[in-house]
């Protein structure tokens, strides 16, 4: 089966190995790296696509409670939605960090061409 259709490019973060030649990566790693360019990038900060992204650092400075968590989980899946076609979202759960101040963000999706499941976490620290 031919997998080009998932996706194909440079590796995020850009990374070099030891020829100096910058990674690629491929499938479901792209999807991957594409989840975490979507949640970390807020609005406005795209000059052609000022909605790209899911708007979680304007939670920057919110406090660590229910509420916070909740406005985090609409974001990510408001941004993951639009902005990354070849997945459908399972479930996103945000838990509450008290002892570091962050909210742990685990997004469980399927990749939609070949049925895959896939699933991260995204530590979202607050001021």
């Amino acid at each position: 089966m031919n997998d080009d259709f998932l996706g194909k490019g440079f590796a995020f973060p850009l990374q070099t190995n030891q020829r100096g030649v910058i990674d690629v990566s491929k499938q479901e790693q792209k999807i991957k790296e594409s989840i975490l360019i979507i949640l970390g990038t807020h609005h406005n900060e795209r000059v052609m696509r000022p909605d790209f992204g899911c708007n979680l650092r304007s939670l920057v400075f919110a406090p660590n409670n229910t509420a916070t968590a909740n406005l985090a989980r609409h974001y990510v899946e408001e941004g993951l939605t639009k902005w990354e076609p070849r997945i459908a979202l399972d479930e996103v759960i945000v838990e509450n960090d008290n002892f570091e101040n962050k909210l742990l963000i685990r997004v469980s999706y399927r990749i939609k061409s070949t049925n895959e499941q896939g699933n991260l976490v995204y530590p979202f620290y607050l001021g």
